[in-house]
């Protein structure tokens, strides 16, 4: 019998182009915040999962075993999985089949990326996913395949780049009261429509941005979950589906794909119509058109339809159905594997009625052992108001800034240090002095 599974920690590290810490390093950060912040140590961990995109953006072959020691892998069963950029969504599902199987009762899932080692730049890492004889030599990229399925989408339903654009210009903004966000920005659909062009139609600002970043959560048993918290967030369906890698034998139009697997999720958590059921989407978007793409695959829009939730607000933060309210890949930022991972903990109270059902994941938590109670609106606090519940006394020990933890505050955010563009920094640190750049710190989790 399957047993019931929730979120009952979380950590997250700044997204950003470029960040000093190694993948090791990222790892450990989000690992060591989620394990505070549900008061647990390595010793009540019983397995760990790692999702790593390519091994050619660190350059280490066997990335998962190289990654372990952050993760608080060592001497626990482990397991690394990758499944392109839905990997921040299968790690937690690996994770989550560990736990209902009753093989475990709680389970560490990290979800890393460091794409900025890889030089010119990260989308040299995809090449090499492609068929030898029939694609390669094409010139064939990631980019190119995106640009092609945004044009058929475009095509077939009738659909302007303005239109498509709503969506980057809404993501956007929701980043910018992220604490951890890459690119949130107030920006104009003709300004996504005046940026430079990198493959048409896609434009820059129709893309999410490389990113260095990690984010973890914890999962636990229904016995043990409870345990630790008032509220823990149940999975109630998870779903998964793999289309082929043969672009040219797929519908570009429509992720069929991605229908397959929100029925199987559908079916798990008991829901019948989705349009009406789910309360909050949080699909992957690292373009503008993908979350309008994803949000027809997920049945919250008939197909050609989505446009009309972002230009009609209906997917806006105080819209009916508010869609990528954290900001999306498109604000917050894109490490591959870590790309959709921290959405399972991005909204993390001030909505604790039962009936909330979110897609892809809720977090809200309150901790037995300190007696602090989870975030309510009697502080004031709405996804649209992050600084409304500032002096909420109730959020002085999560909160970030003192600001009360609306989303992501609820985990604060450790400061990571940046690669600086300072020539004379970066010789410096390479010299291996200690005198303007901290020196390494512990990386490894490790029972004490």
């Amino acid at each position: 019998m399957r047993r019931r599974v929730a979120i009952v920690g979380a950590g997250i590290t700044l997204f950003r182009r470029r960040l000093l810490e190694t993948g090791k390093e990222l790892s450990f950060e989000a690992t060591k915040m989620a394990l505070d912040s549900a008061g647990l140590t390595l010793k009540d961990i019983d397995a760990v999962v790692e999702g790593s995109a390519p091994d050619a953006f660190d350059g280490v072959h066997m990335k998962g075993e190289y990654l372990l020691d952050g993760s608080g892998g060592v001497g626990k069963p482990y397991e690394r999985v990758y499944v392109g950029g839905g990997t921040g969504v299968f790690t937690p599902i690996a994770g989550w089949w560990n736990v209902a199987s009753g093989f475990y009762d709680t389970c560490i899932c990290v979800a890393e990326e460091k794409m900025s080692p890889l030089h010119p730049h990260p989308q040299y890492a995809f090449w090499s996913i492609f068929d030898q004889i029939l694609e390669r030599p094409l010139g064939t990229t990631l980019l190119w395949i995106f640009s092609l399925e945004m044009r058929r989408y475009m095509h077939k339903y009738g659909i302007k780049e303005e239109e498509i654009a709503e969506v980057a210009v809404k993501n956007k903004r929701n980043a910018l009261d992220h604490p951890c966000a890459q690119l949130g920005a107030k920006i104009t659909v003709e300004d996504v429509m005046k940026s430079e062009p990198i493959c048409s139609p896609v434009k820059r600002l129709d893309v999410s941005p490389p990113s260095d970043g990690a984010a973890t959560i914890i999962l636990a048993s229904e016995k043990v979950a409870k345990k630790l918290t008032d509220q823990p967030v149940w999975l109630d369906g998870v779903g998964w589906s793999l289309d082929s890698t043969h672009w040219t034998n797929r519908d570009l139009a429509y992720p069929e794909y991605v229908e397959k697997a929100a029925k199987m999720a559908y079916k798990m958590a008991g829901i019948k119509n989705p349009r009406k059921e789910i309360d909050i989407a949080e699909p992957y978007d690292p373009f503008d058109y993908k979350e309008l793409h994803h949000l027809e695959g997920l049945q919250l829009a008939g197909k050609g339809e989505a446009p009309k939730l972002a230009i009609e607000g209906v997917s806006q933060r105080d819209g009916d159905m508010p869609v990528c309210p954290s900001g999306g890949l498109l604000g917050v930022g894109n490490p591959i594997a870590g790309g959709t991972a921290w959405r399972w903990q991005s909204h993390s109270c001030g909505r604790h009625d039962e009936d909330l059902r979110m897609l892809l994941a809720a977090q809200g938590r309150s901790r037995k052992k300190t007696g602090q109670e989870g975030c309510t609106d009697s502080c004031g606090s709405s996804l649209g108001r992050p600084n409304a519940g500032r002096n909420c006394s109730r959020h002085e020990i999560l909160g970030a800034d003192g600001n009360c933890p609306k989303r992501l505050q609820v985990i604060q955010a450790r400061k990571l240090r940046q690669i600086s563009s300072n020539k004379e920094n970066i010789s410096i640190r390479l010299q291996g002095s200690s005198q303007n750049i901290p020196g390494p710190r512990a990386w490894r989790l490790v029972d004490s």
